[in-house]
C-alpha cells in the first residue's frame, strides 16, 4: 500500500509519533478503500495555527487542528493512479499538550485524535450536523482503539 505522511514544522517530532500516525493513516485508508494516500502534516505552535486560522478561516484565534482538503469530499477523489495527496493538516503541539492535560489522557492520544479528526475532514467527514457528527465520532474512536489509544487506558502513556 502506498501511504505517506510528510512531516514539517518548527517542532522536532515527538518520539514514536511517526509510527503511530502511519498506523492511523493505514487504518483510515483501509476503511475508505484507498490504496494510495499522502498527507502533509505541519506540527506548529499556537501562534502559527492562529495565523493559519486567521488567514484561511477569518477567525483570529488559535485552534488545535486545521484541515485543508485537496478534494471536496470522498466522492471527488480520483478513482486510481499515482500518489493521492489528500491535503494538509496543521496541529498545534502547544494546544495538544494543554488539552491532553485537561482531558486527563496522554499527548500520544491527543495528537492521534487530532490527526484522525483532521484526516477524516480531508475525506469529507463533517461534524456540522448531528448524524454526521455521530458517524465521524464513531470512526474516530474505532481508529483510535485500533491504534491502541483507548480513552480509558492511556492516561499514563506519554510520547
Amino acid at each position: 500500500m502506498g501511504l505517506k505522511i510528510a512531516l514539517t514544522g518548527p517542532f522536532s517530532c515527538p518520539r514514536g509519533l511517526p509510527l503511530l500516525l502511519m498506523g492511523i493513516l493505514k487504518q483510515v485508508a483501509e476503511a475508505e478503500g484507498l490504496a494510495e494516500a499522502e498527507v502533509s502534516l505541519f506540527l506548529c505552535s499556537d501562534a502559527a495555527i492562529r495565523d493559519l486560522n486567521r488567514r484561511y478561516r477569518k477567525l483570529d484565534e488559535a485552534t488545535d487542528v486545521l484541515s485543508f482538503p485537496q478534494y471536496a469530499g470522498r466522492e471527488d477523489l480520483p478513482a486510481k493512479g499515482g500518489s493521492l495527496h489528500l491535503g494538509d493538516i496543521a496541529i498545534s503541539l502547544e494546544r495538544a499538550r494543554d488539552q491532553a492535560v485537561s482531558f486527563g489522557h496522554s499527548l500520544q492520544r491527543e495528537v492521534g485524535f487530532l490527526f484522525t479528526h483532521g484526516l477524516l475532514h480531508l475525506l469529507g467527514y463533517d461534524h456540522g450536523e448531528t448524524g454526521q457528527a455521530r458517524k465521524m465520532r464513531q470512526m474516530e474512536e474505532r481508529v483510535l482503539e485500533g491504534a491502541g489509544l483507548r480513552r480509558d487506558e492511556d492516561a499514563g502513556s506519554q510520547l
